[in-house]
């Protein structure tokens, strides 16, 4: 019964090490899709910055102007 117990043991970590390469794949994944949309917001952030510049410029322009 000794190989038999050994095998079931083998099996056991190679179900363990897949386990954890799983969980790991997946938090990788994770970390790649928050790191994504945090770039998009700050993407989105500059662009709403931009334009307000841009927009505030015109109106001081504008005053000037008048």
């Amino acid at each position: 019964m000794g190989f038999m117990d050994d095998a079931k043991e083998t099996a056991k970590a190679v179900g363990e090490k897949i386990k954890d390469t799983w969980d790991d794949t997946t938090d990788r994944i994770g970390d790649k899709a928050d790191e994504m949309k945090a770039d998009a917001d700050v993407r989105r952030a500059e662009a709403e910055r931009d334009s307000v510049k841009a927009r505030n410029d015109i109106k001081e322009d504008l005053r000037d102007d008048t």
